[in-house]
């Protein structure tokens, strides 16, 4: 089995990769029957030379794999027919940007497996990237709070060689006595409490941190069932909220008028009520003053955000009144980072974190019959037509 590492061609350009030197040394020892091709690339966080140092061949002959790894979308010219691939598609939610991609992978003959659906049994993702997103989120908040507030300037992350260079400049500063509310327990949300930790804040619960206060900078992280409340008046709790989002209403707000600074790490489904609203922030006691939108959903729970922002210009403000961008520096607007592709500013961390659970979980099922079930959840294409499993895609394929 030749698995191929191909060049990311999407602008703007991603510099992370499925597979380190490092790795790749580690899947070839593991796995003697495995042959791994590196294409070159100029923009890759691991350079060709070191591959080549490891004895990973580098060379422009993907045509020769069996499955090719990328991270994210590959444009439809550059697709090789009749392949295995394995990236980021964007297409599972029916995402309309992608509608051409999906229609010729299949025309293709492609076997699409999507990172996003790798899994097991029980439906839990087992590789992915989102606690550099909450790393990187984090720390992306805390530097827009010192620019939205004028107290303090922290270097972009991308500017920065790895997590401990994060957090060395984060230790550099002092907060002022604020209360910071993070929300979201998952991938995310604990990359974001990580930074948090590391900077040495006291985390309280929630009793605490809505009627006391502190001569000292806290932080509290919540979940679904903490921020959301039955409309029955009946006591929920976290399954149940996931189970039947419809019977919730957002018990948010409460938060809101005590928070300076808000980080949004959190998984939002389909059916549930949003956080707050832009009626909400036009409220007098909604005291948010800079929000770190990790999760990134336009337009939807997290009203401040409406629109990405992106590494080059990562904050925006928000005008309660007008419901539109401004300077962020405007002293009414909401200092907004919603950056949607935030690991790729810590893209060698981010690519040996994701590769360590790609070798471990991905690679191995292709040399042992697949036992886990790995593979089948995750090919989304075969034979030109979609799997069972995604079958709900034809109407978008189709283009209805």
């Amino acid at each position: 089995m030749k698995f191929g590492i191909i060049r990311e061609r999407k602008n703007p350009p991603d510099r992370r990769v499925v597979l380190s030197p490092k790795l790749c040394q580690t899947v070839l020892q593991k796995h003697p029957k495995a042959k791994i091709v590196v294409e070159p690339s100029p923009i890759r966080v691991f350079d060709d030379g070191e591959y080549e140092e490891l004895g990973i061949k580098v060379a422009s002959k993907m045509e020769e794999c069996d499955v090719l790894l990328g991270v994210k979308e590959v444009p439809i010219e550059a697709l090789i027919p009749n392949k295995k691939y394995f990236f980021f598609s964007h297409t599972i939610k029916k995402q309309p940007y992608n509608q051409d991609l999906l229609r010729a992978i299949l025309d293709k003959n492609i076997e699409l497996y999507d990172h996003e659906v790798i899994t097991n049994a029980k439906g839990m993702r087992l590789v992915a990237f989102g606690r550099y997103a909450g790393i990187v989120g984090a720390y992306n908040g805390v530097r827009a709070f010192g620019l939205k507030e004028k107290t303090f300037t922290l270097p972009k992350a991308e500017d920065l060689k790895d997590k401990k260079a994060l957090l060395a400049e984060l230790n550099k500063i002092k907060l002022p006595n604020i209360k910071i509310l993070l929300t979201g327990r998952g991938r995310v949300g604990n990359g974001a409490r990580e930074m948090l930790d590391a900077m040495h804040l006291k985390r309280v619960n929630v009793g605490d941190y809505l009627h006391e206060t502190f001569d000292e900078p806290v932080y509290c992280q919540i979940d679904a069932s903490e921020y959301n409340k039955r409309k029955d008046g009946i006591r929920g709790n976290k399954a149940d909220f996931f189970a039947n989002p419809e019977e919730y209403r957002s018990d948010f707000f409460r938060f809101a008028q005590v928070t300076d600074f808000y980080i949004a790490g959190h998984f939002y489904g389909d059916g549930a009520p949003y956080l707050y609203t832009r009626d909400d922030v036009k409220h007098p006691d909604f005291k948010i003053k800079v929000v770190a939108d990790i999760s990134c959903d336009i337009d939807g729970p997290v009203a401040t955000t409406i629109q990405p922002s992106t590494i080059a210009d990562p904050i925006y403000g928000y005008d309660p009144p007008s419901e539109t961008v401004v300077d962020y520096k405007h002293p009414e607007a909401i200092a907004v980072m919603a950056v949607d592709n935030l690991p790729a500013e810590l893209p060698r961390d981010a690519s040996d974190g994701f590769g360590e659970a790609f070798s471990k979980y991905v690679i191995p099922a292709f040399f042992n019959g697949d036992k886990e079930g790995i593979l089948k959840r995750a090919k989304m294409t075969e034979k030109g037509k979609l799997t069972k499993g995604y079958a709900y895609l034809q109407d978008y394929v189709d283009g209805e």
